[in-house]
């Protein structure tokens, strides 16, 4: 999936950011890939925590199984030790739990987020037992399409932005802010770019 402000956005940057420039001819267009819908999307997102992708895709699959259709409904009407048994630790059990419970009580209303800011949304997810800051950022930029989401703590973006802007030198978060300033309102876009200069570069 390609974001429907991809174009406009590469256009931009393209005119405020030489750096960037160089990097929009390298890598054209994105491809971004939905999980499910909102529920489902962060239900992966405390799986995948801490753990190797290989990992999560088998703790995923058996919960899948055990759950049937991935609502809600259905994963606040398990037992933990049915959890448990999928492969997710006791602390896990809690947060995918806790996850369902605000989805199921209304706690969390996906309807009302095309009328709310991206702080509104980070705000109202990170109520949520194991969703923090950084894993919202990233549902807000892939899953939402938010165009302009600046993921300050995310070691990628430091480092991409390091590697481009400082010869690699360290920054701090208001030089960060500084750099991101002329990519507004597309820096979801721009930190995008700050992933890909990375790419074959180990952190």
């Amino acid at each position: 999936m390609i974001p429907p402000y991809w174009d406009e956005a590469t256009k931009h940057l393209a005119r405020r950011d030489a750096f960037l420039r160089k990097l929009i001819r390298k890598y054209p267009e994105p491809d971004f890939e939905h999980r499910g819908n909102a529920f489902q999307t962060l239900a992966r997102s405390i799986v995948g925590q801490q753990i190797s992708v290989k990992a999560a895709q088998s703790i995923w699959g058996r919960f899948a199984e055990c759950v049937g259709e991935m609502t809600p409904e259905r994963v606040t009407a398990r037992d933990d030790a049915e959890l448990r048994a999928c492969g997710f630790s006791g602390q896990k059990t809690a947060y995918v739990k806790d996850l369902a419970r605000h989805f199921a009580s209304g706690a969390v209303k996906p309807k009302r987020w095309p009328a709310m800011t991206d702080e509104e949304i980070i705000q109202e997810l990170v109520a949520v037992k194991g969703i923090g800051r950084w894993t919202v950022e990233m549902f807000l930029i892939f899953h939402l399409l938010r165009p302009n989401v600046l993921p300050l703590d995310d070691l990628g973006v430091r480092r991409g932005m390091e590697r481009v802007f400082n010869g690699g030198e360290p920054l701090i978060r208001d030089e960060m802010i500084a750099i991101a300033d002329c990519w507004s309102p597309y820096c979801s876009v721009g930190t995008w770019y700050m992933w890909r200069s990375l790419d074959n570069v180990a952190l």
